[in-house]
């Protein structure tokens, strides 16, 4: 129904007339128009209750306004209910030297230097301003705080095959010297060429053995030997052996991914985001056993935080991170929150591996939810989808995507997909008009 008012015939014919409220005018009367205050974010920090998962989408890769007030949002999670991780979509070992500085370890001299590891393609989202501004926050905010208060910074993907196993050796080295010698020879299968996609490629073809077996049993050796090696390795044993546990969960699932990668997209994608979501629970069952409360902030893009079961994606056979943690945590636990832009400009490159550019985004479709939302001429909002008497957002209709990539040559068929929004999200922020993101050294 796209209809701006319909008429409502009134029981008794000597009445006068009763205009329903048009869908727009439900969104008028709904939303939350936001201004420059964190006070913009108290509907938000409401409808988060006791839940431990709160994900932060984004309907690109490049907009500032995504970055800026999802570390708005995240700051107040902190400070206010009392969340200690902030999860992102972005390499283990990564956005492990950033934790480090964060939490005021290792050497880094500031927040820049910190951001040192993110080398792979796209860097800009991650070596951004916006970034490198809540960094810097979060850094001075553990300051503040006892050591068992400490909020941390942590990678979900798991592109990082080689930086991981690496990562594995170096802590066996320091707890198990036999055991290290034997992962050198488990990994070596993976060394041949340091490029994982060729990896996969070969091991397909046959043309080189596949490392499937040895990375599993690497990882099941570590596990079996948890207890010993924490009793080893003093008093951040517990935190030194998860970090060891979770890179060698990222290079089996890595190796599992470069195969599936020629395969079908459903296979490779599962594989991704199943394994995000192995991460947050474990995660959260880490921080827990050391009394931590256990919530975590998560940064992904839309495609991944939205229940996939609500979208076309699940006609294709794949599911994501926002329907895995409402399936495994249960819809109590998980806030959904999506961000949607009609117009503006975003940080985005014409090919993969290309460089960032800041590029102007077409008004979006008229049969999208970005113009629908646009007609509302709020300009800038937050809105609770979940339950909606809104009856177009529970209807499907063309939503936007914009990756590392944007194609606005081909927008149809690149960038919009069918969804049903009010069950896809529980909430969503949208802007009429948003602008690239900054890359700090692109």
């Amino acid at each position: 129904m796209r209809r701006e008012a319909a008429l409502s015939l009134p029981a008794d014919p000597n009445a006068m007339p009763v205009f329903a409220a048009s869908p727009l005018d439900l969104v008028r009367a709904q939303a939350v128009r936001l201004g420059d205050e964190d006070a913009d974010y108290d509907a938000l920090l409401d409808a988060v209750g006791d839940r431990s998962f709160v994900l932060l989408g984004e309907a690109t890769h490049g907009t500032r306004e995504f970055y800026r007030m999802r570390a708005a949002i995240t700051r107040r999670l902190i400070d206010e209910k009392h969340f200690d991780a902030v999860a992102v979509e972005g390499d283990w070992p990564d956005c492990h030297r950033v934790n480090r500085y964060v939490r005021h370890e290792g050497s880094d001299p500031d927040a820049l230097a910190a951001l040192g590891d993110f080398q792979r393609f796209p860097r800009w989202m991650w070596r951004n301003t916006e970034v490198l501004a809540f960094i810097e926050w979060l850094r001075h905010r553990n300051a503040e705080q006892a050591t068992g208060s400490l909020v941390g910074f942590y990678g979900l993907d798991m592109y990082s095959l080689y930086r991981s196993s690496e990562a594995v050796i170096d802590y066996l080295e320091h707890v198990d010297e036999e055991q290290a010698v034997i992962a050198r020879r488990q990994y070596a299968a993976l060394d041949h060429v340091r490029d994982p996609q060729r990896y996969g490629y070969e091991a397909v073809l046959g043309l080189r053995p596949d490392c499937r077996i040895a990375v599993c049993e690497r990882l099941v050796d570590l596990m079996h030997k948890s207890s010993v090696y924490q009793d080893k390795d003093g008093h951040d044993a517990a935190d030194a052996y998860f970090q060891a546990e979770r890179n060698a969960h990222v290079v089996a699932s890595a190796e599992a991914y470069y195969r599936a990668m020629f395969g079908s997209r459903a296979s490779s994608w599962n594989l991704r985001d199943t394994h995000m979501v192995q991460t947050l629970f474990a995660l959260h069952r880490h921080l827990r056993a050391q009394g931590r409360p256990g919530r975590i902030v998560v940064w992904a893009h839309n495609s991944h935080l939205g229940d996939a079961r609500a979208t076309d994606m699940s006609l294709a056979g794949e599911h994501n991170v926002g329907q895995l943690i409402r399936q495994g945590a249960g819809l109590a636990q998980a806030l959904l929150v999506g961000f949607t832009t009609y117009t503006g400009t975003v940080t985005a490159a014409h090919e993969w591996g290309g460089e960032p550019e800041r590029r102007a985004v077409k008004p979006a479709r008229s049969d999208s939810y970005e113009d629908f939302f646009y007609r509302s001429r709020l300009d800038r909002f937050y809105l609770s989808v979940a339950g909606t008497p809104v009856e177009p957002l529970r209807e499907p209709m063309l939503e936007r995507a914009i990756g590392v990539l944007y194609r606005p040559d081909t927008e149809y068929q690149s960038h919009y997909f069918q969804a049903r929004l009010a069950e896809q999200f529980d909430a969503v922020f949208h802007i009429d008009e948003s602008q690239a993101v900054e890359p700090i050294d692109e």
